[in-house]
């Protein structure tokens, strides 16, 4: 996984503040994971395939189905206007 950088602050003084303390190796540690959040993604990286391994293939079709007309309701009108334009 890849460090993102920290967000810089609006604030011209704690902008300067994050740079003095880049520049002097005075930045904060970072804060770890906590043992629970750790256990529960590698919960639910496990508990996906499981699931989809109990479920019958036309339930986990209902289920697919679902997520994608959940997810595309609200895109499909902006869509056919802009075919409409064209």
């Amino acid at each position: 996984m890849t460090d993102k950088h920290p967000k810089r602050p609006r604030d011209p003084n704690q902008l300067a503040k994050s740079i003095v303390d880049l520049a002097t190796g005075e930045q904060p540690d970072k804060k770890q994971p906590s043992r629970l959040a750790l256990k529960s993604s590698e919960g639910g990286k496990i508990g996906g395939k499981s699931r989809a391994e109990i479920l019958s293939p036309e339930r986990r079709q209902d289920i697919a189905r679902k997520a994608a007309q959940t997810r595309w309701k609200n895109q499909a009108p902006a869509a056919q206007e802009k075919k409409e334009h064209q």
